[in-house]
């Protein structure tokens, strides 16, 4: 037989995917293991939300158009005008079903063969393997702790070659949870307009920020900024609605226009029941996303600080999402329970073995010497994994 597509089979299978399937495994067979790799609140979608699903007794089940109902796009321009000031048409957002479809779409409309798109590590697992499946060149740039994370306008600047096409801007990120200050993100901005880049922001943790902090989303910053962004959220973190599937970006109208086109003849559209549920998502009450953040928040402190004092490892504060890093550089090189510890990877793999525990490793999301903690577990599994740790360090 003749051989397989060359571009499809250089993506690579989810690198968290292992630590995840053992977790399961050892679940499955009565092993008391805790895990802390959840990328999913671990509230119930809220009740009003759920409501929605009496669209099926009103027959609202049949195909929509391919960008979406223009019930969820009005809803979906409403959130956005009341949060952050942006003002954007229906026919400038398009729904797909979920965020990885939208960011493929993105990336597959502003992308030739080869272009190149610039990456700050750490980053979310799936962008490395997207840009390649749109035929693009992933151009890592690296971050670092004392910088929060945060990707320098000079790097941006040193990154830049003829090829480059797009920046992907991760604020709140995700693995990091570190968001970027609005002095920051101008900075960016004008690197971005003067050689002229487009921006995927992906903003799909926007309403889970800690400490007060200002949240500033990409193109309020200006006209000139919005004219090339793509900004990418949906429904799944924010109203703890991963299951729905339900993404949408927001962009000017000619690049909509393209990625509805592709939609149309590969994804289509979206699930009518999702829509509707996501519809009272956008543009119902949102008094219950106040209640899980305010529940993130006082997770995070604790997990902050009962890891700060544990010997060996140090946590990085994160400002927003529901997922802390701990920094290893203290283990690396180090052999705990026989095993040297080389990187992340190593470590989760012992950790699971040996102190029942499942993290994920960063090695994937271009941070070796971290793992990610989710907090979107209960108090008591936080506490009862940190004893763990504890155990676990002090007896390697």
């Amino acid at each position: 037989m003749k051989a397989l597509s060359t571009l499809a089979q250089s993506v690579r299978a989810s690198t968290t995917m292992a630590i995840d399937t053992q977790f399961k495994k050892m679940r499955a067979e009565g092993i008391d293991v805790i895990g802390f790799s959840v990328g999913e609140p671990d509230f119930p979608t809220p009740e009003h939300i759920k409501q929605a699903i009496r669209a099926i007794e009103n027959d609202q089940t049949k195909y929509t158009p391919t960008p979406g109902t223009l019930a969820l796009r009005q809803a979906v321009r409403k959130r956005l005008q009341e949060d952050w000031g942006l003002d954007y048409t229906t026919e400038e957002i398009v729904v797909s079903g979920g965020g990885k479809p939208i960011l493929y779409v993105a990336l597959k409309t502003l992308l030739n063969p080869g272009d190149e798109v610039i990456l700050p590590a750490p980053y979310w697992v799936s962008y490395y393997e997207l840009i390649k499946m749109a035929g693009g060149v992933p151009v890592v740039v690296e971050t670092t702790e004392a910088s929060g994370f945060n990707l320098t306008p000079q790097q941006l600047r040193q990154a830049i070659t003829p090829k480059t096409k797009a920046l992907i801007l991760n604020s709140p990120s995700n693995p990091t949870g570190m968001i970027y200050s609005r002095a920051h993100l101008e900075a960016i901005a004008q690197v971005c307009v003067e050689a002229d880049l487009y921006v995927i922001a992906d903003e799909m943790y926007s309403k889970l920020v800690f400490d007060g902090k200002e949240f500033v989303s990409f193109p309020s910053l200006s006209q000139a900024v919005k004219e090339r962004t793509i900004l990418v959220s949906g429904a799944s973190k924010t109203y703890a609605m991963t299951g729905w599937r339900i993404g949408f970006a927001a962009a000017g109208r000619e690049i909509v226009q393209v990625m509805s086109n592709y939609l149309s003849h590969s994804l289509s559209g979206t699930c009518s029941i999702a829509q509707a549920a996501a519809e009272e998502a956008f543009g119902g009450s949102q008094a219950e996303i106040e209640a899980m953040r305010r529940a993130f928040e006082v997770r995070r402190d604790y997990l902050y600080q009962r890891m700060s004092a544990i010997p060996g490892v140090h946590p990085v504060r994160s400002e927003a999402t529901f997922y802390m890093l701990m920094n290893l550089e203290e283990l690396i090189g180090r052999t705990l329970y026989g095993v040297e510890i080389r990187d992340a990877d190593d470590f989760a793999n012992v950790f699971l073995r040996e102190g029942l525990v499942a993290v994920v490793p960063c090695t994937g999301f271009g941070a070796p010497h971290y793992v990610r903690w989710s907090f979107a577990v209960s108090m008591e599994n936080i506490k009862e994994g940190l004893d763990r740790l504890e155990k676990f360090l002090a007896n390697a």
